[in-house]
């Protein structure tokens, strides 16, 4: 991984805070709980934008949070993309996507009676009710 990183300590703090100047834009990992999303990926990187001072302390923030809190909540500090992880702005993957134009599935004899039963069950348009009209 190519670039400077920033540990969670006080050299690191004060390191990270000579680095930044106004839009500076540095990356964090965060762990992914895959057994609540089992397909998600299990580390992602976070993009930190910094662009204003804090009026108490003067320190550069990223939203709400300064370059020592950052390292504090999100431990180490990338100055490049961590290579091979995946932003969390950006699109998952497609696990069950729809089938390509290309696809030529063969029907045997057992599903065709399936969809037709189940078009034949299904509700005829012309025999429904009116939007909005409640039973009585």
């Amino acid at each position: 991984m190519a670039g400077k990183t920033w540990e969670p300590t006080k050299r690191g703090a004060r390191d990270l805070n000579k680095h930044i100047r106004k839009g500076t834009v540095v990356y964090t990992v965060a762990d992914v709980a895959t057994n609540l999303a089992p397909y998600e990926d299990g580390q992602l990187y976070t993009a930190h934008t910094f662009t204003h001072r804090s009026p108490v302390t003067g320190n550069w923030m990223t939203g709400h949070l300064t370059a020592q809190s950052l390292l504090a909540q999100s431990g180490t500090v990338y100055e490049q993309p961590p290579s091979g992880l995946r932003n969390v702005t950006a699109p998952t993957p497609q696990v069950g996507a729809p089938l390509g134009d290309n696809y030529e599935g063969v029907l045997d004899e057992a599903e065709l009676r399936g969809l037709e039963k189940h078009v034949a069950q299904g509700s005829n348009p012309s025999t429904r009710r009116k939007p909005g009209i409640w039973r009585v």
